[in-house]
């Protein structure tokens, strides 16, 4: 007759999943300024699902992830090198104001979506104007920003 064994409880297997570079995640995250001014953040339960790498958020953030698991929660303080970057001179463009519709008024800081080639919508402030002409800012509007990124992990789907 067999001997009987007694197993022990493989602890490995109780290992909760971490976040991995290909994860398919869950989470509530806020985005602020450094000096709190809130950027975007999930509202109450609500979640926002995405694939780590698959270029939904900056590519620093979705390597601070790697390694967490569920129900962490994790705060990162990035500065502009790590996030949006520092405002580059290079995306002031000036256009003639008579690009502009006549009727369209235009102030500084307004937001204006233009076309581009493939069709694509992309945002340029309004920077500065003359009588006739119009400098617009195509940085992205957090470049130069120190930002606050929280992310907690609600799930990680397989």
């Amino acid at each position: 007759m067999p001997e009987s064994v007694n197993a022990k409880p493989n602890s490995i297997t109780n290992i909760p999943p971490l976040v991995g570079e290909h994860s398919d995640v869950e989470i509530r995250f806020s985005l602020k300024l450094l000096d709190g001014t809130l950027v975007e953040e999930t509202e109450g339960d609500e979640t926002f699902r995405f694939t780590i790498g698959d270029g939904t958020f900056l590519n620093k953030l979705d390597e601070l992830l790697i390694g967490l698991e569920v129900e962490t929660t994790g705060t990162f303080t990035l500065p502009p090198e790590q996030a949006f970057g520092q405002p580059d001179p290079a995306n002031l463009q000036t256009m003639p104001r008579s690009d502009f519709p006549a009727d369209m008024e235009l102030q500084e800081g307004y937001v204006i979506g233009f076309h581009t080639p493939v069709g694509e919508e992309i945002p340029g402030k309004v920077h500065a104007l003359t009588e006739d002409e119009v400098v617009i800012d195509f940085n992205h509007p957090l470049a130069g920003h120190t930002v606050v990124f929280q992310a907690t992990i609600v799930a990680i789907h397989s």
